[in-house]
């Protein structure tokens, strides 16, 4: 068993008055199993007030409650990568309210195992909470990127400059408003947070979900596959491609002026999807 180690992928109740059956779960896993042991997913619980944002302050003994049960479990939060919060409420009427219910918890033991995990707060669209990426590989180490080279014998091809055009047209275009879209709906939540007003936030997130639509479906054609169904983004076949995309990527960043960690690619050892 020495390379072995456990991962729970956690869901607590969101209902207050059932919370303690949850945490009795997780002191019960404590128990079964003596090994390395990371825990990740949507506690629905803070540790303290700082974790919250707007909205009614949450109870101290309710808060007591989950730290009593990482302390028991011996568990170390990993910290995080980006934003802030990681669940957020937004209503009709300007109001919002943050919380930072998903984390990662690991023993001293797993700790040991992957000195340099980080856990990374991504940006998502379609869901109340963000995606949690967990990096087990060390990122101490710059990877040194290869450079692009224009090969001269390209130019011999009649078909080359029409190529370039094509693609450059039909995917530049649409990945730079996509990322035009995304800062700004991080400077626009970073506002939102400082001056308790969401209007923006709502607008550019229903912008960004009528480009994915659309990127979807280029996509889609693209691909040529009959299986894949008109306007299907959630099948096995392209969770896969993305699940292998991420894993030969390295996550680097440095945290700006409303701290927030600018990424790059980088090597990825953990995916976990956003909780809805």
């Amino acid at each position: 068993m020495g390379n072995q180690w456990r991962f729970t992928d956690f869901y607590s109740e969101p209902e207050t008055v059932k919370r303690s059956e949850a945490w009795s779960k997780l002191r019960q896993l404590n128990i079964d199993l003596n090994m390395p042991w990371l825990c990740v997913g949507d506690f629905n619980e803070i540790t303290r007030q700082e974790e919250k944002l707007e909205g009614v302050e949450r109870s101290h003994n309710q808060m007591q409650l989950f730290r009593d049960v990482i302390d028991e479990c011996g568990f170390m939060d990993l910290g995080y990568v980006g934003p802030k919060f990681t669940w957020a409420r937004r209503f009709e009427n300007g109001r919002s309210i943050w919380e930072r219910l998903d984390r990662g918890l690991a023993n001293n033991e797993w700790f040991l195992k992957f000195p340099g995990a980080q856990v990374h707060h991504l940006q998502c669209n379609s869901s109340y909470h963000c995606p949690l990426l967990i990096v087990l590989a060390p990122l101490d180490i710059p990877q040194r990127k290869k450079p692009f080279r224009f090969e001269e014998m390209w130019l011999s091809n009649p078909s080359c400059g029409e190529v370039v055009r094509t693609e450059w047209d039909s995917t530049v275009g649409s990945n730079l408003s996509n990322e035009i879209l995304r800062e700004l709906l991080r400077k626009a939540e970073f506002e939102a947070q400082v001056r308790g007003e969401n209007h923006r936030v709502r607008e550019l997130k229903k912008e960004i979900d009528v480009l994915m639509d659309r990127e979807a479906t280029m996509w889609a054609q693209r691909s040529r596959l009959l299986w894949a169904g008109q306007g299907d983004k959630n099948t096995k076949y392209f969770h896969s491609r993305a699940t292998k995309r991420f894993r030969k990527n390295q996550i680097r960043g440095i945290r700006d002026e409303m701290d927030d960690c600018k990424t790059e690619p980088g090597e990825i050892a953990a995916v976990l999807t956003g909780y809805y």
